[in-house]
């Protein structure tokens, strides 16, 4: 009976080494994919979103499952998952009210509030606010740019030519993207790789 109480004490520390390892080994590979997927997402869009005008739903939707799967697989614990939902949540009511007024496209009303679920509710306000300067920056360039007539280069580029016609709105996903780029190292996704 001693031997085979040590050897069953034995097997259990050697199984519960085992799912131990297994699971942070689970939560390092969830960190690290969540942390280079949103980065190209988000890179992605502010790409895209200067070459259409568009960020598509199916963007948006991606970021949100894969935030879903990911967050838990990561071990983000759910207070956080519940107080980023909160405060996203909050920031979509503000985005949407700021289309239905014309401010700004669809996309960036969906965009944001997905960022701001991405980085957590403590770099909510960072983010918004570091997302409005380089946007009003963009802004300001963009005046800028379609004052002066575009060179022959560019006018063959539909995407350029979209830019320079002062109707079209503004890419903000081109000022979003950056903004969660220089935030993410704050974030917990960062925090829990170090």
């Amino acid at each position: 009976m001693g031997a085979a109480g040590g050897i069953f004490a034995a097997l259990k520390r050697a199984t519960v080494a085992l799912v131990k390892g297994t699971t942070t080994m689970i939560s390092t590979t969830a960190t690290w994919l969540a942390f280079l997927l949103f980065a190209g997402t988000m890179t992605y869009a502010g790409i895209k979103d200067v070459m259409t005008m568009t960020i598509s739903n199916r963007l948006v939707g991606f970021l949100l499952v894969a935030f879903a799967v990911l967050a838990p697989l990561a071990g983000v614990d759910l207070p956080m998952i519940w107080s980023s939902i909160l405060v996203a949540s909050a920031v979509l009511a503000f985005t949407f009210t700021f289309f239905a007024l014309g401010w700004i496209g669809g996309g960036d009303a969906k965009l944001l509030p997905v960022a701001v679920l991405w980085l957590g509710a403590g770099l909510a306000l960072p983010f918004v606010v570091c997302a409005s300067v380089l946007g009003a920056v963009l802004t300001l360039s963009l005046m800028q740019f379609r004052k002066m007539p575009l060179p022959v280069l560019l006018q063959k580029r539909a995407w350029s030519s979209r830019l320079h016609t002062p109707q079209t709105g503004i890419p903000y996903g081109a000022a979003m993207a950056p903004a969660a780029l220089l935030l993410l190292p704050e974030s917990h996704w960062f925090a829990a790789l170090l």
